[in-house]
């Protein structure tokens, strides 16, 4: 009986089939034709379950399409909050953030949480031992940071992410480098200062990158919000379909 997980971000899909709470095979894609791809996912077997978790809501013509290619379609969006609630998470999270919790929660049971996300944005947020959501931050993500500077600071060019940084630039673009990667990097380090007890999180697009520049114990997860739906899957069949 395999079950479908889809992630919309705000730039990518991202979708893996499951058994239990374990990812089979993974798949990303970022373009225009998002609606041909899943199409592509779901030609060859349709899931039994489908959990999608969106950052916009999902139109009626989206929603009808995911229904008429499932047994069952869970959807967490801001029009279907009853997920978050069911997991006592607040209804002002968006979904990428929830699942990830979620998988935080399962993964390291018994444990107080720092879970950073890096992306578009780079959010923060906070679970106690008995995971219990303690609230989050949100700032830009890296590479808004570098579009940012060149959008609304005159004169300055768009960098890319280095792969070598130095900590005082020497030049216009090593100034700019170093001066967004060292920012995120003590923003990184006073969250961790603050909560010195917790297990540290890293997840999304940029965590290898910045989990290789820290010294602390990091544990970087890739695809925790396709963990999390995995979860909220397996626990909805056990509840309603066993």
């Amino acid at each position: 009986m395999a079950n479908l997980v889809i992630e919309i971000g705000n730039t990518a899909i991202k979708v893996a089939w499951t058994q239990g709470v374990t990812l089979g095979k993974t798949m990303r894609y970022q373009g225009e034709k998002a609606r041909e791809f899943l199409q592509s996912v779901l030609e060859k077997e349709k899931p039994f379950v489908m959990a999608v978790s969106s950052q916009k809501p999902l139109n009626e013509d989206e929603e009808v399409f995911l229904k008429n290619n499932c047994s069952h379609l869970l959807i967490l969006d801001q029009e279907h909050k009853n997920i978050l609630r069911r997991h006592e998470l607040p209804d002002y999270l968006s979904y990428d953030r929830a699942v990830a919790l979620i998988a935080a929660r399962f993964l390291f049971k018994g444990k107080s949480c720092s879970v950073f996300d890096f992306g578009t944005t780079l959010t923060v947020d906070f679970l106690d031992s008995d995971g219990q959501y303690k609230g989050g931050n949100i700032s830009l993500g890296c590479r808004t940071r570098f579009k940012s500077l060149n959008r609304y600071a005159k004169n300055l060019p768009l960098v890319d992410t280095p792969s070598e940084i130095v900590k005082t630039g020497s030049s216009l673009q090593s100034s700019i480098e170093a001066g967004v990667i060292s920012g995120i990097m003590f923003e990184i380090d006073g969250y961790i200062r603050r909560y010195p007890q917790n297990i540290v999180v890293f997840t999304g697009g940029d965590a290898i990158y910045f989990a290789q520049r820290l010294k602390n114990s990091i544990f970087a997860v890739s695809n925790m919000g396709l963990i999390g739906l995995a979860i909220i899957t397996d626990e909805y069949v056990k509840r309603n379909l066993i």
